[in-house]
């Protein structure tokens, strides 16, 4: 067969060798697949998950019965009417002046309803310098961030007439539309940006603008074809717009990164002296090979979402799964059709000052890890002794992590005026901005046991020191449903205002609304809303974690018919992550370099990203090593000694390698730098561990645990023999009596 021969066997092999065959059949079924999944996706809609759903415990409990009673809840707004100077009181004639003047210019805006002075709801602070004025906007609450500008408006119009005071506003529909106007341009761009940097550090890793553009092509079309799957899927799992926010970031890296793999392989193996056609055919064999034993570990460690139980996750989860799944086989299917048919003209487009280091194609590998990798495999044990203390010295802080749901001082800093005045409030009126609500159902509303419970209820609200009022409550007859505010004593500080939360649902409820059979009343709110969903989230770590490693163990297994293999790539995943764990409570829990991403006074882990974190990471870290091992094995199989493999394997695909890792950290730095912290804190979790899975890891830590354990990296005991192989032969015969591997040797087979 031309200049070479291959004696493969496996679905990534066959799968390339018919695309190449069929390269315009499989060229037009991709583009069909990729039309179709957005043309019927676009056709169905996507459902989004519903709140109750996203939530679990009594927040969950509380959204159902508010859900199943059809009661919408307006988007509450409130203005905060204060002394500068401490001068003036509630009671004096300016204020009271404020005051009407307020409720006048609101509601002549013809946007809001149920207007209350603080006269009539007792919104005056206890130092009498600052007062409340409560309203909720018309219509539907999730698009009242929309119709809310005129009453902003309104309100700066007050504040106009009236230096002395300060008047500004703060609720739902404000915050809403306060962060749409200052975020979601920016990550909007962020998300855009994402292409570009790609494609720039693809044009440096080839020198070309053609090679460089054929994964940016493909990790797209594969984007575009899973929001199409999505749409579909979500009439079954509903998605989100997260979901989807993750979907991209995951598709553009693994996508570049598979389709990096397999055209590296392919032009050194033509720049090695062999065909086009016997190139393809090594390209599907190795790193084709690689892409699926590294996309079916991605896909199973994403399933790991699916066992928490909190919709949020599951949906993405199903997301990331999809995307990857797509995106593994277009690198395997589309992709070679693709190099089949540019052939010569992939390299077309080169950039003059970029030359390659070799005529081969710089696949003698990286000066850099030549150097390192010389050290490391000189002192094994030392090496090994280094990296894994510093890597376990750096995931120590994780140790004393905090998770909790973070506040709107804590995710956006004192960068926007509505974060001050959010603080303002929380000073004057503790709790306030943030009540707890009691979701009171019964089968009788107005039966004197249940509005006995309910004035009890508030009244111990306020004896127990939980809260210091007022307490308020919203009656629902028809529904038979009643609505309990209790602003909680802590305020903004989750861990007081958890106290607080605690007296409600051990102390206060069972005493009152508790004693009255057939009522439920469930405590829903920002702060409960966090504890349950840490206490969901701590019940789900466990399933999810055996989950996860069991599986990945397994094909691991499969994969290299090796224990020891799969045994040290669990090993080094974990002490990758907690790496990662330990960078990112670091920073954003300590503040140690705060300052230097914007982190400053966060003081806490965002409640989802842990488990997060765990789960993308173990995936997308299998991808690099994988293709590191499958390398190794590759060079065992063609007759090398266990050392001399590892430094051919290793040294091989430090390239590409380094290329697909700077491009991971890059798309993930760019969601380092948005406002919101947790954003910023995925992004920086993100690009931390991939750097240092495919430094410190991949280059130090994995050679030097292979070349201590030698010949042991190979052992599979007798009893596992009659696991089913899913090995394939990844050795390419020899083209030509003369032709020599990478380091000048004769090419063994």
């Amino acid at each position: 067969m031309g200049n070479g021969e291959t004696r493969v066997r496996g679905i990534a092999a066959r799968a390339g060798g018919w695309s190449a065959r069929h390269r315009w059949a499989a060229v037009g079924i991709w583009v069909l697949f990729v039309v179709l999944a957005m043309g019927l996706g676009s056709a169905a809609g996507r459902v989004d998950v519903k709140d109750s759903d996203q939530m679990g415990g009594e927040t969950h409990t509380a959204a159902t019965i508010v859900e199943d009673a059809g009661i919408d809840e307006p988007a509450g707004e409130t203005v905060l009417i204060q002394a500068k100077d401490g001068s003036l009181k509630a009671t004096d004639a300016e204020f009271r002046a404020a005051v009407a003047a307020v409720v006048t210019a609101v509601e002549g805006t013809g946007e809001v309803t149920g207007v209350t002075t603080p006269y009539e709801a007792r919104t005056i602070s206890k130092d009498g310098h600052s007062a409340l004025v409560q309203f909720d906007m018309r219509g539907e609450a999730d698009t009242a961030g929309e119709r809310v500008e005129p009453v902003l408006k309104a309100v700066e119009g007050v504040q106009e007439k009236h230096e002395s005071l300060r008047i500004e506003e703060i609720g739902g529909a404000s915050m809403m539309k306060t962060f749409d106007d200052a975020f979601g341009d920016d990550f909007k761009k962020a998300e855009y940006s994402a292409v570009p940097v790609a494609l720039g550090i693809l044009l440096v890793a080839f020198g070309a603008l053609v090679a460089a553009l054929v994964p940016v092509a493909l990790a797209i079309t594969a984007i575009i074809a899973t929001m199409g799957l999505m749409a579909l899927v979500s009439h079954f799992q509903p998605m989100s717009e997260t979901a989807n926010s993750v979907m991209l970031l995951v598709g553009l890296a693994v996508g570049v990164d598979y389709c990096l793999f397999y055209l590296r392989r392919e032009r050194e193996e033509r720049a090695a002296g062999r065909d086009a056609q016997t190139a393809l055919r090594i390209a599907a064999a190795t790193s084709g090979r690689a892409i699926v034993v590294s996309g079916v570990t991605v896909c199973v460690a994403m399933a790991g979402m699916l066992f928490t139980g909190i919709a949020e996750f599951e949906a993405m989860g199903l997301a990331s799964l999809m995307v990857v799944a797509v995106a593994m086989v277009g690198s395997v299917t589309v992709l070679p059709a693709l190099l089949s048919l540019l052939g010569e003209r992939v390299e077309k487009g080169r950039l003059p000052f970029l030359r390659r280091r070799r005529k081969n194609g710089g696949s003698d590998g990286s000066r850099f890890w030549t150097a390192v990798l010389r050290r490391v495999l000189a002192k094994p044990l030392l090496a090994a002794a280094v990296a894994t203390g510093a890597l376990l010295a750096v995931a120590a802080p994780a140790i004393g992590m905090k998770t909790e749901n973070l506040t709107l001082d804590q995710e956006f800093g004192d960068s926007l005026p509505i974060v001050q005045t959010y603080n303002r409030v929380n000073e004057a009126f503790p709790g306030g901005s943030d009540p707890a609500e009691v979701v009171v159902k019964a089968d009788d509303i107005n039966a004197p046991e249940v509005r006995a419970a309910l004035a009890d209820f508030r009244e111990r609200a306020v004896s127990s020191g939980a809260s210091r009022g007022p307490v308020d409550i919203t009656m629902h007859d028809e529904q038979n449903v009643a609505l309990v505010y209790v602003p909680l004593v802590g305020g903004s500080d989750q861990d007081k205002a958890g106290e607080s939360l605690d007296k409600l649902r051990d102390d206060v409820r069972p005493a009152t609304l508790g004693k009255v059979d057939g009522v439920e009343a469930p405590i829903t709110g920002q702060v409960a809303g966090s504890k349950d969903f840490n206490d969901q989230l701590v019940g789900s770590v466990l399933p999810v974690f055996v989950f996860v490693v069991v599986f990945v163990f397994l094909l691991m297994l499969l994969s290299f018919r090796s224990l020891t293999i799969a045994l040290t790539s669990i090993v080094l995943n974990l002490l990758s992550v907690g790496a990662a764990y330990g960078i990112l409570v670091a920073v954003f829990q300590h503040g140690w370099g705060a300052s230097l991403v914007g982190a400053e006074g966060v003081g806490a882990i965002i409640t989802w990203l842990p488990l997060f974190l765990f789960v993308i990471l173990f995936g997308l870290s299998m991808d690099y090593h994988v293709f590191v091992v499958s390398r190794i094995r590759e060079a065992r199989l063609r007759g090398r000694t266990t050392r001399d493999a590892i430094q051919h394997g290793v040294v091989t695909t430090a390239g590409v390698v380094t290329s697909a890792a700077v491009i991971m950290v890059a798309v993930f730095a760019i969601f380092g730098t948005l406002s919101m912290q947790s954003m910023k804190q995925m992004g920086v979790g993100l690009a931390a561990a991939v750097l240092i899975d495919a430094t410190i890891i991949r280059g130090v830590l994995l050679p030097a645990v292979m070349a201590l354990l030698g010949e042991r990296n190979w052992y599979l005991p007798k009893w596992l023999h009659r696991l089913p192989d899913l090995t394939h032969d990844e050795t390419p015969e020899a083209i030509a009596p003369a032709a020599r591997d990478d380091e000048g040797e004769r090419v063994g087979v």
